[in-house]
Order: structure tokens, then sequence, then C-alpha cells
């Protein structure tokens, strides 16, 4: 137990630098005591003591603002940052140093039984508001962008952004990227937003090139009123 919280709390002070003390750590950190109390409610929902696991999970949800079932498994060293209106299903599975920002949901897309929510590997990174959905797989090292939405299984190292989610990286460019904030890194492009970008860019030119248009245009229309008819087009005027 005391082993399991040095190591916890060791995974803070690695990825969150705002964290100043262990005192800080062990009272100011929603994400630390959600995780504490699903340990216990957890303990309840393994022997059988199902009510009991549900109330303590209900109870850690109204002190913490983070909902997980007392059926999902976590892993080791799993760090919940800042946590607000995360929730995990109780068939959710996450794996080892996994981190999850705050609005990340571990949801199911149906009402039947057995497993109906995802499968996250170790490492995986989960960037706020994000939406993992349905009994998915997340592969290891794989970082889940900010307000993505993701429907369909990840590969180990991938990134993923938008909606639905889509795969913008592969895993050997990730192995070699740091750790980022909000699982975003500075030089990854949503593929969406570049072409979007794109094509702004060449309204804006088409736009100067009408613009130059237009002004040619007045100053034809300038000498016709100085000359006082026609200027015919010196390529093909008839010479008399």
């Amino acid at each position: 137990m005391f082993r399991s919280l040095r190591e916890d709390i060791a995974s803070v002070f690695a990825r969150d630098p705002a964290a100043r003390s262990t005192w800080e750590v062990l009272s100011c950190y929603p994400g630390l005591h959600a995780l504490y109390m699903h340990k216990l409610a957890r303990w309840f929902w393994n022997h059988r003591l199902r009510w009991f696991g549900r109330f303590l999970s209900h109870l850690g949800r109204w002190l913490t603002g983070i909902e997980i079932h007392p059926g999902a498994t976590i892993g080791r060293r799993v760090f919940i940052d800042h946590g607000m209106g995360v929730v995990i299903g109780e068939t959710a599975e996450i794996g080892d140093d996994t981190t999850l920002y705050h609005g990340v949901t571990l949801g199911g897309t149906t009402w039947k039984k057995g497993k109906r929510h995802p499968t996250l590997g170790k490492g995986v990174v989960v960037g706020a508001g994000a939406k993992i959905l349905g009994p998915i797989n997340v592969g290891d090292g794989a970082k889940v962008g900010s307000n993505a939405v993701v429907v369909k299984d990840v590969p180990p190292g991938a990134t993923v952004v938008g909606v639905p989610g889509r795969i913008v990286e592969d895993g050997a460019a990730q192995q070699a990227a740091r750790f980022a904030a909000y699982a975003v890194m500075s030089n990854q492009d949503d593929p969406y937003a570049k072409a979007i970008q794109e094509l702004a860019e060449h309204s804006h030119e088409l736009e100067q090139a009408l613009a130059a248009l237009t002004e040619k245009l007045a100053r034809i229309e300038k000498q016709l009123a100085e000359r006082g008819g026609p200027v015919e087009p010196e390529h093909i005027r008839v010479v008399k």
C-alpha cells in the first residue's frame, strides 16, 4: 500500500510541474484521492459487496468530481490531472503510467452486458475533454488529443485528434517526442485544419488577383472616358 502510494506521488511530481511538496500532493490532488477511493470501492466490488462499492464510488464522485465505476481496472502510477468531469465506465481497463486530463470519458456505446468500455495500454495520454467510446483498444504509448472522439482501435504510439478521431502521427515519431501537456505536440497539425488553412490562403491569393484586375479595369475605363470612345486593344487594332 505505502509502496504504491510512493509511486503515485512520484508520478505526480514527474508529470505535473505545479506540484511542490508531498503534503500538497496528498492533500490537494483530487485525482489521487479518487484513485484511492476507487481501490477501496473495488475491494468491496470484488468481494460481492456491490452496494458498498457503488456507494463509495458515488461518494468519491461527490468529493472529487471524478466518477470511476468500482468494476473498472486501473493499473499502477495512473495520473488523473485536475480530474473534474472524468468518467470511467465499469469494464474500462487502464494500463500502467497512463495520464488522463479533465473531462475525459471512457464510455460505452451499448446497453448490452459484457465488455463495452475501452482498454488503454501502458503510458497512454488522453487530453482534456477527449471521449474514448466502446470496447476498443488504445495501444501502449498512444496519445489522444484534446476533445477528440475515438471509436476505433488506436495502434501503439499513434496520436489521434479530431472528431471522429484520426491518426496524425505514427509510432516511430511519437517515440522520439517528449511528453506534452494536454496530449498535443506543437508540431502536430490536424490534416483537416491544415487543408482548410491552405484553402484560406488560396482564397486570399485569388482575392488579391481579383483586386489587381479590378484596378486595371478601372484604369481602362478612365482612358475610355478621357478619349471619348472605345479603345481597341493594340494586338487587334486595324491600321487604316
